[in-house]
């Protein structure tokens, strides 16, 4: 265990940011799982507000370092692919 009063905050700084981290990819997680869910059910309406949300989400996790920016757009891309799948819209 630490001994100097500075590495002593540090220890406590680093289990409040690894406490919020772990919060926050839990509720990215908990959006993706949804956003797969309302693509299981095909209703237009939940699809694209569920959409803007993951994204939302992803873009302020990727920004935030909480994933890397390639995961978010490959993310992104996968799932506004399987939108426009589900949705029926073929035009690019």
């Amino acid at each position: 265990m630490a001994n100097h009063v500075s590495a002593l905050k540090r220890v406590r700084q680093t289990e409040r940011r690894t406490e919020f981290n772990r919060f926050a990819k839990t509720r990215l997680r908990h959006q993706i799982r949804a956003m797969r869910k309302a693509l299981a059910a095909k209703q237009p309406g939940d699809l694209k507000t569920a959409l803007s949300s993951t994204f939302s989400l992803l873009d302020k996790a990727a920004r935030k370092g909480y994933i890397k920016q390639g995961t978010a757009a490959r993310y992104k891309s996968r799932l506004h692919t399987r939108v426009k799948v589900a949705l029926g819209d073929t035009q690019k």
